[in-house]
């Protein structure tokens, strides 16, 4: 046997983060298993405005805030691999998770901050056009549409935020949405409505797309009338952009064998964050929850990391 952890934390979003601080804090020996970039969605969030703390003078965005983070985790002294997990073994006293590589990891505790990705639209020719008119990330895509059209599928926060943050580069920015209303927070509402270049198309959803090798035309279909209504790029553009952010989906493909009990794709947790299995923890969005903010997965990450130390203290 190699060396077992007395922490694995799965993620590296604010939830992992704020468990990789708090077991560094706690001396316990911690390792930080992330697949990709730090941050997870915050990451490529533009602009945050409601996170306790954050920069005032100066506009604060995902990124910046993650950097922060990361050299918080990094001055406690947690180990940090970049991997993906394709096997988790949970139960017993000795947790084991295989990475891509086959590469396994051992563990006492394991925090489970895999976060969420974007649903997708949902509409006709979506996968021939990721990338190639249909993007879900404002802040990583909205240079290439300097000048275009563009749309955004939703009506919560994160649509209408992001609506907002492409109006900066697209001449002109429809929020298509499936409602009669919006459900972003007043406050939100009340800049988005004051924005001469965002424009509502309501009861509405996104049926196809189409394009030769990039997408130049959608159809759109009013929920309430059953109408289909064809939209054409603008001949001079020769393209438009379509953005989803009609909510996420929990990352929990790899975890569905292991005897975790879920909700919708979504981990039962306890307040104090317990699964159902022993000495294993959630935290962050890939738990079933009320709110997914980034004050609450950093919350969820401190919980969790408590109680893997107090889990590690009751075992010696």
């Amino acid at each position: 046997m190699g060396k077992v952890y007395d922490l694995i934390i799965l993620g590296a979003g604010p939830a992992g983060l704020a468990a990789g601080l708090y077991g560094g804090r706690y001396r316990l020996n911690t390792l930080v298993i992330e697949k990709g970039q730090d941050g997870g969605q915050i990451a490529i969030t533009n602009e945050i405005e409601n996170y306790p703390g954050q920069m005032v003078d100066q506009e604060e965005s995902g990124p910046s805030l993650i950097a922060r983070m990361t050299k918080q985790v990094e001055k406690f002294g947690a180990d940090r691999v970049c991997d993906t997990i394709v096997k988790a073994e949970l139960q017993g006293p000795v947790k084991k998770l295989t990475g891509v590589k086959g590469d396994v990891y051992e563990g006492k505790t394991v925090i489970i901050a895999t976060g969420a990705h974007p649903r997708p639209i949902g509409c006709k020719n979506e996968k021939e056009f990721l990338g190639k008119g249909i993007s879900f990330c404002a802040t990583c895509d909205a240079n290439f549409y300097e000048g275009f059209e563009v749309f955004v599928v939703g009506g919560g926060d994160s649509a209408v935020e992001e609506a907002m943050y492409l109006t900066k580069f697209a001449r002109k920015v429809t929020l298509i949405h499936r409602r009669d209303k919006l459900r972003a927070a007043e406050s939100i509402q009340e800049k988005a409505f004051k924005n001469e270049k965002l424009h509502f198309m309501w009861d509405t959803v996104v049926e196809e797309v189409d394009g030769d090798g990039i997408m130049d035309t959608m159809i759109v279909k009013n929920v309430k009338t059953g109408e289909l209504t064809t939209i054409k790029a603008d001949p001079d553009d020769g393209m438009f952009g379509l953005f989803g952010f009609i909510g996420y989906l929990p990352n929990t493909d790899n975890l569905q064998d292991c005897g975790l009990e879920m909700e919708n794709g979504y981990i039962k947790t306890d307040d104090n964050m317990h699964t159902n299995i022993e000495g294993v923890y959630a935290a962050g969005d890939v738990r079933v929850k009320s709110l997914r903010q980034v004050v609450t997965a950093a919350a969820d990450g401190a919980i969790a990391a408590s109680q893997a130390e107090h889990y590690c203290a009751n075992l010696e």
